[in-house]
């Protein structure tokens, strides 16, 4: 066996079922990505199916929606307000998901909710259109929060040269800007859309409405890891201060039980469908998809406003051998889309496609050169998924049978 990196499985299983592999993450914020660390991945039970589409099971055949869809409304009763004041936050971008969250929460429940957005890298055309839509459209008030720009560029140049995740920044901001902002506003409810568990994180975490409190304990926020280094290092090496990293810092879980704000998933109380959802955000929010297909996958409407996103998959691929295509098939054979062998046939065609559309944009924002770029992106290659013939990387097993 060829030596896995990141603490993976060294031999790899594809699911039967969808298109998903056992080198999944299952963590959901990933703070670390050492080639020597032991990382948790999906399951799979003894039949090669992966906990994804055993989940989806019981979303189909075990769950009784109306009575999820009462528990929602009793909860909206209890943090409801006749004052003019926002009752609850919900983070997003505009996108199909967060568009779908907040605008039914809006006008099919009666909430009055407050959008919050961490910003994207750079927006790209569609995302800021989509954006604007989102509150002129869709008829809702937003804050867009923007940090610090030198911090966070550099805090994505580090997070891709060392765990090559230049994400990693950006998805923490993203998970605590909705605590952030409950805590500002004094709002005590927090709706985010889906659980990443419905697609291969922590089976346990389906059953339970609530974000894992794991989020909000960082202890000393100067030894949090910001881009693969402890916050007080950066400060020491580029002259920051720690108030530089504030928008970084969750509000502890004390904090958020001594106030009574709850973090919540919708996709806990209504059953989540992302193509659904995108047919919504169109109808409801003058969502638009993309003009061309995203590169690295089939699809135009998922994730397509930030020009620094399609990189984010793209180091995926590199690290698990898993690509956009892959993450898209293999929800959409859940949700009866496609079948399975149109998902492979969609995985071989595109999953490894170079993105090349925004590559000069992407060296600029984290000011590397190309040559850098691949050789990081070489470093991060896990003997037992990649090898090289006659100078060409490629992979040692894939969903389509070749090994």
């Amino acid at each position: 066996m060829n030596k896995a990196y990141f603490g993976l499985p060294e031999e790899v299983i594809f699911c039967k079922h969808c298109v998903i592999s056992n080198q999944r993450p299952s963590s959901s914020v990933e703070f670390k990505h050492k080639l020597n660390e032991k990382k948790a991945t999906i399951g799979f039970d003894e039949d090669g199916v992966c906990d994804a589409c055993r989940f989806h099971e019981v979303k189909e055949k075990q769950i009784s929606w109306e009575r999820r869809e009462q528990s929602l409304i009793e909860l909206l009763d209890k943090h409801r307000r006749n004052d003019g004041g926002y009752d609850i936050i919900v983070p997003g971008s505009g996108g199909k998901d967060s568009a779908y969250t907040s605008h039914i929460l809006k006008y099919k429940y009666g909430m009055n909710p407050l959008t919050v957005t961490w910003s994207p890298h750079k927006y790209t055309e569609i995302g800021w259109k989509n954006f604007e839509n989102w509150m002129h459209v869709g008829g809702l008030d937003n804050i867009l929060f923007t940090p610090n720009g030198r911090l966070h560029r550099y805090l994505t140049q580090q997070a891709f040269l060392n765990l090559l995740h230049p994400f990693q920044p950006f998805i923490v901001g993203q998970r605590i800007i909705g605590p952030l902002m409950a805590a500002k506003f004094g709002v005590k409810l927090v709706m985010y859309g889906e659980n990443q568990a419905e697609y291969g994180n922590n089976p346990d975490d389906n059953y339970t409405p609530t974000m894992d409190r794991k989020f909000f304990s960082v202890g000393n926020p100067e030894e949090m890891i910001l881009g693969g280094k402890p916050v007080k290092d950066i400060i020491a090496e580029k002259h920051f201060s720690l108030n530089d990293f504030a928008p970084y810092i969750p509000p502890s879980a004390d904090y958020l039980e001594n106030n009574g704000v709850e973090v919540h998933y919708l996709g806990y109380y209504l059953k989540w469908d992302p193509q659904e959802c995108y047919y919504y955000a169109v109808e409801n929010t003058g969502f638009q998809a993309n003009s061309e297909r995203t590169e690295g996958t089939y699809s135009k409407y998922s994730s397509i406003d930030d020009q620094i996103d399609m990189f984010h998959y793209f180091t995926t691929l590199i690290k698990f051998g898993i690509g956009r295509a892959t993450y898209d098939a293999a929800q959409e054979i859940r949700n009866g889309k496609i079948t399975r062998e149109e998902g492979v046939n969609l995985v071989r065609k595109y999953d490894q496609e170079f993105p090349r559309k925004y590559f000069k944009e992407f060296l600029e924002y984290i000011d590397i050169s190309e040559d850098l770029f691949h050789a990081t992106v070489d470093k991060f290659r896990s003997p037992h998924l990649w090898h090289q013939e006659n100078g060409v990387w490629k992979l040692r097993c894939s969903v389509w049978g070749d090994k």
